[in-house]
């Protein structure tokens, strides 16, 4: 039985990738420091581990064993970033290169971190691949392509390193994030019967949830020559914000006709990040292709609300990152 620690494991991603390893007979453990709460499960092949992963010393002790870590753990997006930039400079950043180190020194096979697609900025390139230049906007993006190279300094025969630069992740988790382009706009869809669309012109590339984890669960498996040393772009659907407000529109009137004609309203915006990220690399190096649309995602999104998964969503600051994160007074 092979031995995950996944850092970040209790979050958005992270609770739907472990319970869908613990299924397929992984040994699990979780490291995460719990801001926004544990919606996992007790099982019997899983270990939760609430710490803080700039304590190196507490993530040594809790590699010991461990063959692959998946490294989730950061604080996620760029108004959560903006709360306090020193504290997440030294979550996103300043230890990353130390638990790299810790996981080296205790024997772990291979590290899949994962950084974000997010660090291309913006480009008017038709296809951005991983040879793109790196033009992050903001300091998470910055921080998040940091990290890269700092990976691969300690790649070696015996401790497989490999990037991830994941498009924006949608879809159900227990874990809800409704802070995410397709999940917000389908959250207020749903309770408001109105989108408002910020801009609407940028491309954005998103990639399901499941998706994302079945890649995870894929790069725990493969060889290691396919994957060491490598960076992978993943993501399947690039479509403007406008074009995703048009697809929520029409599954939601769909899924609740009861609720009437769900209307858009577009709005200026700040924000510029727009780029068409390019997947080909992922699909010839190791056969990986997405399968999952952001349809799917939208109506996995109602169902969830209509079997009552997602209560008080509107006001409930736990489904947003940055009110928990102020509720708590960790930024």
């Amino acid at each position: 039985m092979k031995k995950i620690l996944i850092t970040g494991g209790a979050g958005y991603v992270g609770t739907v990738l472990t319970n869908q390893l613990l299924k397929k007979g992984y040994s699990i453990v979780v490291y995460d420091a719990l801001f926004y709460g544990c919606k996992l499960q007790e099982h019997p092949s899983l270990k939760i581990i609430q710490a803080d992963i700039r304590n190196t010393e507490a993530f040594e002790t809790a590699v010991t064993g461990i063959d692959t870590v998946i490294h989730l753990a950061c604080i996620s997006n760029d108004p959560s970033f903006h709360l306090n930039e020193g504290l997440s400079k030294s979550i996103n950043y300043d230890c990353f290169e130390d638990l790299v180190v810790a996981a080296k020194k205790q024997g772990v096979k291979r590290f899949i971190n994962v950084s974000s697609s997010s660090v291309y900025g913006v480009s008017s390139e038709l296809n951005v691949t991983e040879e793109h230049p790196l033009l992050p906007l903001t300091l998470y993006n910055k921080f998040k392509g940091m990290c890269e190279p700092l990976l691969f300094k300690h790649q070696s025969e015996d401790f497989v390193c490999v990037n991830i630069r994941p498009a924006t992740i949608c879809g159900y988790s227990p874990r809800m994030r409704l802070d995410l382009s397709v999940n917000i706009l389908t959250c207020s869809a749903i309770n408001n019967g109105k989108i408002t669309v910020f801009g609407g012109e940028q491309l954005r590339p998103n990639l399901h949830i499941n998706d994302m984890c079945d890649l995870y669960e894929l790069m725990i498996e493969l060889p290691s020559e396919k994957i060491a040393g490598e960076t992978f772009n993943v993501g399947y659907q690039n479509l403007s914000i406008k074009d995703i407000a048009e697809i929520v529109k029409n599954i939601v009137m769909k899924e609740f006709p009861e609720n009437g004609d769900v209307t858009v309203e577009t709005t200026h915006s700040d924000d510029k990040r727009s780029y068409h990220i390019c997947s080909e690399k992922i699909k010839n190096k190791i056969g990986f292709e997405a399968k999952r649309t952001i349809e799917d995602a939208v109506k996995d999104i109602c169902h969830a609300f209509k079997k009552g998964l997602l209560p008080n969503s509107m006001d409930d600051v736990h489904y947003y990152n940055v009110k928990t994160l102020k509720e708590k007074a960790i930024c």
